[in-house]
């Protein structure tokens, strides 16, 4: 509801029972100005604003949420995905910010030319804020500096063939003679962590039986790369990072890593935390990502390492493409392009999965909102706190609904979530104390050290 007022102190207030602030949900006013929270103080304190916002006892109100692993494909494959429809998504799921990565679109952003090609793409039609990573590719281990200094927000690199020709992989020394070079500034590596090697060596995929898919991405392949990960980063003292982790053998290393000084970070998400391998049906594409969605067992000792620290964050690794590359004609997992869409539905999902498993809402927004934050050094996201962008989501935790593809703002509506029930739903998504509309771009491009 609007209040009026002759001269109020604040462009937005936002009132409620429960607001996610540093001790918890607590009774409180927040107050924002110039898009940041210029004051936080407890309920029936009567800040006045141009706008005031009453929670319902129903709502929530928690930071907008950070996704540091999408995949936009803009420009090149903007047929698989674009600005536009990601940044809305992204906006209608309660993700105010976003970091795209550096492949998929054409070319890929493994210099400072196709960094500058992909911004221009973006500029004015982004919802939400939008940072980007760089590439480490074979032969651009002279870019790096360059693109460091051109606001990157580090570099992501596959140990096995990426699924596009453009963007190529790297051996691991190869990546230890990256790693070198990023820790000379303190660069960030994000590691796509599955040995091309074991993977080589694995049975190949074919047809519609998914359990003959998973045999092809092994648990070991992805325990051996996480290995090679480790101690390069040990050896080198660089910051490395492993990407959307599926198997929980991989913990008990990471555990010790952590321990003994390694400056390691990883990261795993929601299909991992809420789909299981024996619950695909044969022929269904839309659940194949890489790597693979693993056992029911496997899942609830993610869960634990998530709960324990071990893993830090929880991103979607949104990575659509169009329906013809997920041959649902054939079924077939082996040619099927490997992807899961769900920057709409991350929230939700990761909610009705951890609800049933006694974890707070709290801990849930910190693993998709202040821990990506943190990694990617976005100072001013990922909290609701003085100083911080207002960021902010009206969430409705015992609200549900049930997953309607051609309700989602993806360019393709491919989900392995359809007709799911999910407990949650984002009522209202504020960037910077501005209510987003989904007509009117309003977000903005960040840039490493001034976002």
């Amino acid at each position: 509801m609007n209040q009026p007022t002759d001269r109020p102190d604040l462009d937005l207030v936002v009132r409620g029972e429960r607001v996610l602030v540093a001790s918890g949900f607590q009774p409180r006013e927040v107050g924002i100005a110039d898009g940041m929270i210029r004051t936080i103080e407890p309920l029936g304190a009567g800040l006045v604003g141009e706008r005031v916002v009453e929670l319902t006892g129903d709502q929530v109100l928690i930071p907008g949420l950070v996704d540091t692993h999408v995949h936009v494909n803009e420009p090149g494959r903007t047929h698989w995905e674009g600005f536009a429809s990601a940044t809305r998504a992204a906006a209608a799921g309660g993700v105010t910010t976003i970091v795209d990565m550096p492949l998929n679109s054409v070319p890929p952003t493994t210099d400072v030319q196709a960094l500058q090609l992909k911004r221009s793409a973006a500029q004015d039609q982004v919802f939400v804020d939008v940072g980007f990573w760089g590439g480490a590719v074979p032969g651009n281990a002279g870019e790096l500096r360059a693109l460091w200094d051109a606001g990157v927000f580090g570099f992501k690199c596959f140990l096995l063939h990426s699924g596009v020709e453009e963007f190529g992989f790297l051996e691991p020394d190869d990546l230890e003679v990256d790693l070198r070079i990023l820790a000379e500034f303190d660069g960030l590596m994000i590691v796509h962590a599955e040995d091309s090697r074991a993977i080589d060596h694995a049975p190949s995929p074919h047809g519609e039986d998914y359990a003959a898919f998973l045999a092809s991405r092994p648990r070991g392949a992805e325990n051996l790369a996480v290995a090679e990960v480790v101690e390069r980063a040990r050896r080198t003292g660089a910051r490395a990072h492993v990407l959307h982790l599926s198997s929980s053998d991989a913990l008990p290393m990471i555990r010790s890593a952590k321990r003994d000084g390694v400056r390691l970070t990883v990261e795993t998400c929601p299909h991992y935390l809420a789909l299981a391998a024996e619950e695909v049906p044969d022929g269904a594409t839309q659940f194949k990502c890489c790597p693979p969605i693993r056992e029911a067992d496997n899942r609830e000792l993610l869960w634990e390492g998530l709960l324990d620290g071990t893993i830090d964050a929880v991103v979607s690794d949104h990575s659509p493409s169009t329906a013809d590359l997920k041959a649902f004609d054939t079924g077939d997992f082996g040619i099927a392009w490997g992807g899961v869409s769900s920057l709409q539905l991350g929230l939700s999902i990761v909610w009705t999965a951890a609800r049933t498993r006694g974890v707070p809402l709290a801990r849930v927004v910190e693993w998709m909102s202040a821990r990506p934050a943190a990694l990617a050094g976005l100072t001013r996201k990922g909290a609701i706190a003085v100083g911080h962008d207002a960021d902010l989501v009206v969430f409705e935790p015992d609200a549900a609904f049930v997953v309607d593809p051609a309700r989602l703002h993806h360019k393709n509506p491919i989900t392995p979530y359809a007709d799911r029930a999910l407990a949650g739903v984002v009522m209202t998504t504020f960037l910077r104390g501005h209510e987003v509309d989904l007509t009117r771009p309003a977000g903005r491009l960040l840039t490493r050290g001034l976002s």
